[in-house]
């Protein structure tokens, strides 16, 4: 497992029952989460002294109660610098857990000794796009949703990187890597967090069981002679991390050499010395690196 533990203004203090006790900064937050499936003791007095909680609904989806947050506030992470935001189905604008992957992302952008051209898709509020940024290199961020990437930007401008070389696409990303294939635009690094299910302009229905092959062929195309990394992301129920990595072996190491790590991401609890599981990830990295 790899675990993010260099946090400071993030701390996830308890999980038990269902939920999970956290401290954004200053703020204290119980969110649900489905894979916590034991039931310790609540012994931790923020269990019921929390600034606000997410509560399901019996007929799908929840809101945010107890709402004691402002509209948004900022949360640091070594370098970076995030806008913490409470939003629908839970979100909060930041995955923790990915700062492993973003150490990851600045340390082999920074160690390539080169220019690098880094592509992120389904780049949501722009993590690794950022951390990618910080590392030197020049970020092709895409995603769907206008208003995550005008979320992106604002951590960019956050983070000090609003000038760094960042192209901010609003699109559907299976289009616009069509399109970069045509254009012969190459990038050295690749990162992709794809949905479990999805739909496209046309009504495509995206679904990470049967999609995400073909796609990631799709995106090798971009690759440029001599590329760096592919970073695969998947918080899709079920999936082990070794599938991922199956996946980037099959069609990247066969063409290209490098080897693949995959594992899952998780997150120390402080109360229980435990760690949550939250997601996989596969990583392919070149040889040459």
């Amino acid at each position: 497992m790899w675990i993010s533990d260099q946090w400071k203004q993030y701390e996830l203090l308890d999980a038990s029952d269902g939920e999970k006790l956290e401290r954004w900064g200053n703020y204290i937050l119980v969110r649900p989460d489905p894979q916590i499936i034991w039931n310790t003791p609540k012994s931790d007095p923020r269990w019921k002294r929390y600034d606000a909680r997410y509560a399901r609904s019996n007929t799908g989806g929840g809101h945010w109660s107890d709402h004691k947050l402002p509209e948004h506030w900022k949360l640091q992470y070594r370098e970076l610098t995030f806008l913490v935001k409470p939003m629908n189905f839970k979100h909060t604008g930041v995955f923790p857990e990915q700062a492993v992957n973003w150490d990851f992302i600045t340390d082999t952008v920074r160690a390539a000794g080169r220019p690098v051209s880094v592509l992120n898709l389904f780049a949501y509020t722009g993590g690794a796009t950022l951390a990618a940024a910080a590392g030197g290199a020049a970020v092709c961020h895409v995603d769907a949703a206008k208003g995550m990437v005008q979320m992106a930007r604002d951590n960019a401008k956050a983070s000090g990187l609003e000038n760094a070389p960042i192209r901010w696409i609003v699109d559907d990303c299976g289009k616009f890597v069509e399109r970069e294939i045509r254009r012969g635009k190459r990038y050295d690094a690749i990162i992709m967090d794809p949905p479990s299910y999805g739909r496209g302009p046309s009504g495509e229905i995206w679904k990470l069981e049967t999609s995400l092959y073909p796609f990631i062929e799709l995106v090798s195309q971009v690759l440029s002679e001599q590329p760096l990394f592919v970073l695969v992301n998947s918080y899709t129920t079920g999936l082990a991390p070794s599938v991922v990595g199956y996946l980037l072996d099959s069609i990247l190491t066969r063409r290209f050499g490098g080897h693949t790590e995959s594992q899952e991401l998780g997150l120390p609890v402080t109360a229980s010395g435990l760690c949550l599981p939250c997601g996989a990830t596969g990583r392919w990295t070149a040889s040459h690196n």
